[in-house]
């Protein structure tokens, strides 16, 4: 069993910026890919960012330029550094980590509101 937490989520004014962190704990010896996907009010959960093992990223569009995501492996932990923040960034993230059996893993997430 993999448990997986959020945390760094908060209130930041349009332009600032935030760090999440993303967890990994449980009975494995490494994690798979880590990545974030986000849900805002009355919108489709989608993917933020991603990051490998081996230290490939990925990002949305909407996000690229702005957010930067890392890990440390030993912590089997993961990163999102968020910077110029927009009102569109809101939403509830949730992070993912893949187990080496293949699962996928979830944690309950965290808000992030960027008010104007």
């Amino acid at each position: 069993q993999v448990h997986v937490v959020e945390s760094g989520g908060g209130l930041v004014q349009t332009g600032g910026s935030l760090r999440l962190s993303c967890a990994a704990s449980g009975t494995i010896a490494s994690i798979g890919t880590m990545g974030w996907h986000r849900q805002a009010p009355g919108k489709q959960r989608e993917l933020v960012a991603y990051i490998t093992s081996g230290g490939y990223k990925d990002y949305a569009d909407s996000v690229k330029g702005r957010f930067t995501i890392s890990r440390d492996n030993a912590k089997k932990t993961a990163y999102l550094q968020m910077s110029s923040l927009k009102s569109e960034d809101t939403a509830v993230y949730f992070c993912y980590s893949i187990a080496p059996n293949g699962r996928t893993y979830w944690g309950q997430g965290t808000q992030v509101t960027v008010s104007s």
